[in-house]
């Protein structure tokens, strides 16, 4: 992110990293608290459970007349009273148990019970349930029969035609049997008959069984309901099935049981209005109750799941405050930590809702007299489920079980609300660390360019110190660095210092003995020496000429940049001071064609004239002594906006690669190594630039091209005009 020091990035990092972390601890803090709310929610259920259960011990009479000291239950034979929500509307049709009809039982060959004819196919069936509401025991048979045979109007006999056959241990004990025949379609006909099965007479009327027999398509329905004290804790219906009006013999008898021994009677299962009124007594309706026997039956069922009204879900209730803090989170967090988190949903499917038997490991647990729980999701996931269960005694004996359920939606919620502060401090402090972190790093950028920016501008574009930098007294890697360049760039500076003077240091210490030698020369050119010693002194007197030359080379351009500090600039119109310039040149290289191309406008700019005429004598002695024989030197003069642009090109050596800024340094030549007639210490085009950046322009240089080749160069000033 940021070009820091090593020690500052491992600074950073590790409070990167510490930020980082706090949101994974706080989230791995928020999921063990949720474990320990469910492992309090599981304790405080059984508890429920436990309470629940030691209100139903001892009191066998609850189920007794349940049937629950039964061994063992099989299925369609024992009976279950399913809960109706209203009265059924006895009209034969069976249109009120449209709800209802997926949990009846269909009887066929497999509940045959008598069948005159074994060789015969059996033809008859029916499909049958039961159900209670308010003291009433409803049923009704759906019987596919080919034909159906009514009672004759005038018979005396009520069992020689199809009918059906009701046999109970009533609650007082006695064993009783009836048959509900009709000599037609519309309100049945109920008789009671002896309590020996070998006798069908005398009958006597019963009115209190009531319903309806209406032929159908296939056979026909009964509906009917009798009253629940007529009904023990054993029941058996069976259809008896007489194909042959003449003759009136049975021929099948299919049922849920025999109905001529109480021994083979199967039971029945009415909710206990006595149990349910216990468990609502006890005020548990934050959680669903059930009472199930030692075969899993629904004995009681008080109420459900969907709005429990439990402390987890009441602790869990907040009113969001109505204030600027409050509604923001409301119209902004919120939406944004419910992508991750999910709310407890109001409406899901339980699977368990009507069943009138449970099953489950919980339930295995009580049943062998231990306390026992389990967690369970709904089909559609979309809530999940607690389930505690306690044992119900009687003596020595688990008769019974309690069950309590609640949804984890309370601690869900709890969980939701600790992630929502969570996430809120969390938010805050990565916030405030954010600001921090781009506030210290923002610190430190600015430190390294304002470091950067002095490191610039110490050292001028030809390696000259301009000035000094201030070392930070700030005690980190940023303060030693910029402590260290303050030391690099005064050594430096120092140096520099002295290769400054160097030249003219050395100008002034080699003129004396120059000049000693000159003398001695010229006192041995005045005495008569042999022609074999006379080449020598001349030999001496043409390097001292030479050696002279080179100083004086070497103190122009300190003698120019002296003269530069304290130059007094005037308006003068550089276009005449260029042409004077190139006549003067047309004279003195008489044998080098120059072609000019001048405008006429006296572009006038501000400077010294005597300087630019400098630059012209740099600029056309290089391109001189560059120049191919037989070839022009073309110099230009144009002005372009608030610019003038002058240009000097001759056609000869191109330049190296990389050497179009070097070539203006001092002490740079590209000239061939070779010997020379006159000394070239790689100064003209330094002077050149010296004179260019006094008057505030640019230099620069380039091949001249020519068919996308190189054949010369050309070198391109850029002036300043004045408005």
């Amino acid at each position: 992110m940021f070009n820091l020091p090593i020690g500052l990035r491992t600074k950073v990092a590790i409070l990167s990293l510490f930020l980082l972390c706090l949101p994974w601890l706080g989230y791995q803090y928020v999921w063990e608290m949720e474990k320990y709310l469910r492992h309090g929610q599981e304790k405080t259920l059984e508890g429920t459970t436990q309470a629940l259960a030691t209100a139903l011990h001892e009191r066998p009479k609850l189920f007794d007349k349940q049937a629950s000291f039964l061994s063992q239950v099989k299925k369609g034979r024992d009976l279950y009273a399913y809960p109706l929500t209203g009265p059924i509307h006895l009209d034969g049709k069976l249109g009120e148990w449209a709800d209802n009809r997926h949990r009846a039982l269909t009887y066929g060959a497999d509940h045959q019970l008598f069948k005159a004819d074994d060789g015969k196919p059996l033809n008859i069936r029916f499909t049958h349930m039961v159900g209670k509401y308010a003291g009433y025991l409803y049923g009704y048979f759906e019987v596919t029969d080919p034909k159906v045979i009514y009672r004759g109007t005038n018979s005396l006999r009520i069992d020689n035609n199809d009918h059906l056959a009701i046999a109970t241990l009533a609650p007082d004990g006695q064993f009783r049997r009836y048959i509900v025949a009709t000599i037609r379609d519309g309100w049945i006909s109920a008789f009671e008959l002896p309590a020996d099965p070998r006798k069908s007479q005398p009958v006597t009327p019963e009115v209190r069984i009531q319903g309806k027999w209406l032929k159908t398509d296939k056979g026909y329905n009964i509906e009917l309901r009798m009253p629940l004290e007529m009904v023990g804790s054993k029941l058996g219906f069976a259809i008896v099935d007489v194909n042959d009006r003449k003759k009136r013999h049975v021929e099948a008898i299919v049922g849920t049981s025999a109905t001529d021994d109480v021994s083979k009677l199967g039971t029945v299962l009415v909710p206990s209005p006595e149990i349910e009124s216990i468990i609502k007594g006890m005020s548990h309706n934050s959680s669903r109750i059930w009472v199930v026997d030692r075969h899993g039956r629904v004995l009681a069922k008080s109420g459900d799941i969907y709005s429990s009204t439990n402390v987890w879900a009441q602790t869990a209730t907040e009113q969001t405050p109505d204030t600027f803090w409050g509604r923001f989170k409301q119209q902004f967090l919120h939406p944004l930590y419910y992508r991750i988190l999910t709310t407890p949903p109001k409406h899901f499917v339980d699977s368990l809702k009507d069943s009138t038997v449970l099953e489950g490991s919980h339930i295995r647990k009580a049943l062998a007299g231990q306390f026992g729980s389990t967690w369970r999701l709904t089909p559609d996931g979309k809530a999940v489920i607690l389930a505690a269960a306690s044992p119900i005694w009687i003596d020595d004996d688990v008769m019974g079980v309690v069950i309590a359920e609640e949804t984890t939606h309370g601690i869900r919620t709890l969980r939701n609300k600790a992630l929502e502060k969570l996430f809120n401090v969390i938010l805050t402090i990565m916030s405030m660390g954010t600001l921090a972190l781009f506030f210290f790093a923002s610190s430190i950028s600015s430190r390294i360019r304002k470091l950067r920016d002095d490191a610039e501008q110490a050292i001028d574009s030809q390696g000259r110190i301009r000035k000094a930098i201030v070392g930070s007294k700030v005690r980190d890697e940023i303060g030693d660095l910029s402590r260290s360049f303050a030391s690099i760039v005064g050594r430096l500076s120092q140096y520099t210092h002295y290769l400054e003077n160097m030249s003219s240091r050395l100008g002034h210490e080699l003129r004396t003995p120059v000049a000693v030698v000159r003398s001695s020369l010229e006192h041995l050119n005045s005495q008569d020496l042999p022609p074999q010693h006379q080449k020598y002194v001349d030999r001496a007197h043409e390097g001292v000429s030479r050696l002279n030359m080179i100083l004086n080379n070497m103190s122009e351009a300190t003698r120019l940049e002296e003269a530069l500090t304290d130059a007094e600039v005037d308006n003068f119109p550089l276009s005449k001071v260029v042409a004077g310039c190139m006549q003067g040149y047309q004279m003195t290289y008489a044998n080098q064609v120059f072609e000019l191309e001048i405008d006429k406008d006296p572009m006038t700019m501000r400077g010294v004239p005597e300087y630019i005429a400098q630059l012209m004598d740099k600029l056309i002695a290089n391109a001189i002594e560059f120049s191919q024989s037989d070839t022009p030197i073309k110099v230009s003069l144009k002005a372009k906006g608030r610019q003038a642009l002058l240009s000097v090109s001759n056609h000869g050596p191109s330049l190296p690669a990389n050497m179009g800024e070097q070539i203006f340094e001092s002490m740079v030549s590209v000239r061939a190594q070779k010997a020379q007639d006159k000394p070239h210490l790689g100064l003209g085009l330094y002077i050149a630039r010296l004179v260019t950046y006094f008057h505030n322009g640019t230099i620069r240089a380039e091949n001249l091209m020519q068919d996308n080749q190189a054949v010369g160069v050309v070198i391109h000033v850029r002036l300043p005009l004045k408005a």
